[in-house]
């Protein structure tokens, strides 16, 4: 395994939009493994492929205490979501900045997992904001571009200023 280089917001990067995985082998479980700890070293509870610059359609995702839950979705899809979640949002992309985005509470969710067997989870609370906050990053988009032009803005300054005091 190896641990990958995350791609910092505002990095063009980011913006691609991630395509659907077609074959299902080893270098797809390499990529997991790797994503997975990426994500658990960074520290962090989700990772997209998009993020290591990596431009498929796959998700690692652990929100347990334990951090021995990984959940894998690749090719995701919501068929449902419900409700409205209150859960302030961080990103590996995006560090230190921290804000609300409003998501649903509940989601169901058609994906495979990395042998490329289908499968469908339910989630809710932070499983659930954090599926569709990965599952935002294949479209494209990073959390903060749910916020007002003002608040983009400030973030994008907090982050220039903490890239210059650390070089």
């Amino acid at each position: 395994m190896a641990r990958l280089n995350i791609l910092r917001y505002p990095d063009a990067r980011l913006h691609k939009v991630a395509a659907p995985v077609t074959v299902f082998d080893e270098g797809l479980k390499r990529l997991v493994a790797d994503m997975a700890e990426t994500m658990y070293t960074a520290p962090g509870i989700g990772l997209a492929a998009i993020q290591v610059d990596v431009a498929k359609q796959v998700i690692v995702v652990d929100v347990s205490e334990r951090r021995d839950s990984l959940v894998v979705l690749v090719n995701p899809e919501i068929l449902e979501a419900t409700g409205n979640s209150d859960i302030e949002e961080g990103c590996l992309s995006v560090p230190g900045i921290y804000e609300l985005v409003e998501r649903a509470e509940r989601v169901k969710v058609r994906a495979y997992d990395r042998n490329g067997n289908a499968f469908t989870l339910e989630a809710q609370g932070l499983l659930a904001v954090c599926i569709q906050h990965e599952m935002d990053h294949l479209k494209g988009k990073v959390f903060v571009e749910h916020l007002s032009q003002l608040k983009q803005q400030r973030i994008r300054a907090k982050l220039a200023k903490q890239l210059r005091k650390s070089a």
